[in-house]
């Protein structure tokens, strides 16, 4: 007897909405030996994640601060992923976003409030378009792989910005922290219900249906699928497939870049070490759990937000690692992949040759 696979013809709606939802209780599973071998009872950290994250107004504000970035990250991400372009530069992105806007806080001198975060906004969102742009010209004009680009890249934007917060731009009344000045109220975004929630959520949340008008309900959006399906078929059908590859990498950084922006004008105030705690490579995992939708990454990004939020509980009751929580991660990301073959794959057990 031996196993084999063969390609499924059709993949049932129930089994393509089902494997998902068990690849998490199975991300879940495994993570309760993890937890176990922490002296960690798994139900009752399953349990203080959910009441932490959601059981107050507080702790639902501070979820859906953590949810804002992942959702402008993700559905930059998944733009990509929806042509068959991986952008793996997210978290630079992020950190370049965070720059532009933080430098026309500090240094244009605008006093109108609206104008002032408009023009915080677009500096984001141009910036991290570029920044990822790069990747998409290189990739368009001689085929260089955007992988390896987006994903050094970030690395270049995390030093960027250090040199400028421990160097030019440092705040000389920081006690020699390496952060910028305090940003004025103008460059400030609104806040709700006494909480930390700010006006970035709903901008999140806006552009989520953008892009889902975008990528469904225009020709844009179209060609975009039939590139990522299949270019050669493109090509004949005379699109322009260079130009759409930097295009959407380009707002694929931008809306990244985003991120960036509601970081520092929304939450810290002010452009510092560490702005992003890898938001960007989360945004990977996100966009791959929803499918490439965009509805889909509001839902995970939520999802992650409430897990980012009960770890901390976590790291505060039994004092574990904060790494605990991307390992969980992890397992999210090696179950659903291993979904996705299921969904297109059987395994038969059938006779060999030996046994007929």
């Amino acid at each position: 007897m031996k196993l084999v696979t063969e390609r499924r013809e059709i993949s049932s709606p129930l089994l393509r909405f089902s494997a998902p939802l068990i690849s998490i209780g199975f991300a879940l599973f495994v993570a309760g030996f993890l937890l176990l071998a922490s002296g960690v009872n798994p139900l009752e950290a399953y349990r203080e994640i959910l009441i932490e994250s959601l059981g107050s107004l507080y702790g639902l504000s501070e979820t859906l601060v953590k949810t804002t970035p992942l959702i402008f990250a993700g559905l930059g991400v998944s733009l990509a992923f929806r042509m068959q372009i991986w952008n793996i530069g997210a978290e630079g992105q992020i950190y370049i976003g965070a720059m532009a806007a933080s430098g026309v806080a500090l240094f244009s001198g605008i006093e109108s409030h609206g104008l002032m975060l408009l023009t915080m906004f677009l500096a984001a969102f141009t910036c991290g378009g570029l920044w990822a742009g790069v990747a998409g010209f290189l990739r368009a004009r001689w085929q260089v792989n955007e992988v390896i680009v987006t994903l050094l890249m970030n690395y270049i934007a995390i030093l960027l910005v250090d040199y400028l917060i421990y160097g030019p731009w440092k705040d000389p009344k920081g006690f020699n922290f390496p952060l910028t000045a305090q940003f004025s109220d103008t460059a400030r975004l609104a806040e709700y219900f006494d909480t930390r929630l700010h006006s970035g959520f709903f901008l999140a949340v806006f552009v989520a249906l953008l892009l889902y008008l975008f990528m469904e309900r225009t020709i844009w959006g179209y060609q975009i699928k039939v590139i990522g399906s299949n270019p050669k078929a493109a090509r004949y059908a005379g699109m322009k497939t260079g130009m759409a590859i930097f295009m959407v990498l380009f707002l694929s950084g931008a809306i990244a870049g985003v991120a960036g922006f509601s970081e520092v004008a929304g939450l810290q105030h002010r452009l510092q070490h560490g702005i992003s705690p890898g938001y960007g490579y989360t945004a990977i995992i996100i966009a791959w759990l929803a499918k490439r939708s965009a509805g889909g990454v509001v839902i995970v990004a939520f999802l992650m937000g409430v897990l980012l939020v009960g770890g901390d509980s976590l790291q505060l009751l039994w004092q574990l690692p904060v790494a605990f929580v991307y390992a969980f991660q992890g397992l999210i990301l090696f179950f659903l992949l291993a979904s996705d073959f299921f969904i297109l794959y059987r395994v038969k057990l059938i006779k060999g040759a030996a046994d007929a």
